[in-house]
């Protein structure tokens, strides 16, 4: 398998986003953002999905973080998308359940080319810092919309809003490091209609 990287620039009138991405790394983030919360959780997504991520990323966080946390996901999906080209080999599916402490989160995930995001995850808080949580389900339609991958994640319970945040980003990363694992019985497009 050819060595899956990527570099992504994304500019508009609100960000400016520089990132490059290694799927098969070793869990390195170098990442410089404006919203501290977001870079706490891409440093762990980064670490639980064996990623090797620098990223750095500015925008009118004076207005709110909204557009920053978007543009971010969407930058990290094209990313996705770029590295892994026309998906040979891979396992495409991917399927975590993941406990942090009190909150227990459900992550299933098809690298198959059909962007969708189910999100069934209610904080109990509407920040967590300075950081709206409503922002967590932005990111991941952004992710899943630009990755071109169906996405499911499902809060089964949880009190702690930090908790359910951090196990919805662990929960992806790994559910993405094991969809795609290289399959060692499949070289070809794991589909049967050839294409992804």
């Amino acid at each position: 398998m050819k060595k899956r990287v990527a570099k992504i620039t994304r500019n508009t009138h609100e960000t400016q986003i520089s990132l490059e991405l290694g799927l098969d790394g070793e869990g390195t983030s170098r990442l410089t953002l404006e919203v501290g919360f977001l870079e706490h959780m891409l440093t762990l997504f980064a670490k639980h999905g064996a990623l090797d991520l620098t990223l750095r990323a500015s925008g009118d966080t004076h207005v709110d973080f909204h557009h920053l946390t978007e543009d971010t996901g969407i930058a990290l999906g094209q990313a996705f998308a770029q590295a892994l080209g026309d998906k040979a080999g891979i396992r495409r599916y991917g399927h975590v359940l993941l406990p942090m402490d009190e909150t227990l989160v459900e992550v299933a995930v098809d690298f198959g080319g059909r962007p969708f995001l189910v999100f069934q995850a209610d904080f109990p808080t509407p920040k967590v810092g300075d950081f709206d949580t409503e922002l967590v389900r932005d990111f991941f339609h952004g992710f899943a919309t630009a990755a071109q991958c169906n996405l499911h994640i499902l809060l089964r319970y949880g009190t702690n809003s930090h908790h359910i945040a951090e196990a919805i980003f662990k929960g992806v990363a790994r559910a993405a490091r094991m969809a795609l694992e290289k399959d060692p019985r499949i070289s070809d497009i794991p589909s049967t209609k050839g294409v992804l």
